[in-house]
């Protein structure tokens, strides 16, 4: 997408052949695409890169803000990044509109496990309508996610760090639809009755950019899926 708006310099971290490392220096502008990655930000500020402030590219806000950001920095007008990105918004809106029927009204609670709780409650409450009831998170990064946090609902409740016993507690007062935790708290909550989704999953499925938009919408609308069919 970077090319289709003229960009020819760029290069991403890790590439995939070791022999490809990009150079970095002061004139190098950096973008991450995950938010676990402040030693990584780190190492490459010290090598004098900047960070470009953005969305996490979640979603189809996620990515045309995090695009954005990177192709703006770099002098591409605003007219060449919507035609680059227009009909790619379209065409995962549209994927997403099936799946939002299935998750709108829904609420969901994030567990702290793996730093992608911000990113992901913004895409489920924007773009598919659910509903935070909290989002813990292990580690909040406030300068790499500050555009995240303003890009949640006002009132959002937020927690920091493993506090498992009082956040377990408040899972089972608040009862949600949807529970995103570890492997190891998932089985107990689905015993007592309530509806999970592995955290690990997110991590390891390519869930970034428009293509994949619809499918991590899936992955949250399986759980409450497979629930549904088992109530019957």
């Amino acid at each position: 997408i970077f090319g289709a708006m003229g960009l020819t310099r760029f290069a991403f971290l890790p590439p995939r052949r070791a022999s490809e490392m990009p150079a970095v220096g002061a004139n190098t502008k950096m973008l991450l695409a995950q938010p676990f990655l402040a030693d990584t930000a780190r190492a490459l500020e010290a090598r004098g890169a900047v960070h470009l402030p953005a969305l996490f590219p979640l979603g189809v806000e996620g990515t045309t803000d995090w695009l954005t950001a990177g192709a703006a920095a770099m002098g591409v007008p605003a007219a060449a990044i919507r035609a680059a990105v227009e009909m790619q918004e379209d065409r995962a809106r549209l994927a997403l509109g099936r799946l939002r029927e299935r998750l709108v009204g829904k609420r969901i609670f994030f567990m702290p496990d793996s730093q992608l709780e911000i990113p992901l409650a913004r895409f489920l409450h924007n773009e598919l309508g659910m509903e935070l009831l909290e989002v813990g998170t292990p580690f909040l990064h406030r300068g790499h996610m500050a555009p995240e946090l303003a890009a949640l609902p006002a009132g959002t409740f937020l927690s920091e760090g493993q506090h498992v016993d009082r956040q377990l507690d408040r899972v089972r007062a608040a009862r949600p639809d949807l529970t995103v935790c570890g492997l190891g708290l998932a089985n107990p909550l689905e015993a007592e009755g309530m509806t999970t989704k592995w955290a690990i999953e997110l991590v390891f499925t390519p869930i970034q950019g428009y293509d994949q938009a619809a499918d991590l919408a899936e992955l949250f609308a399986r759980p409450l899926r497979r629930h549904a069919l088992l109530e019957v």
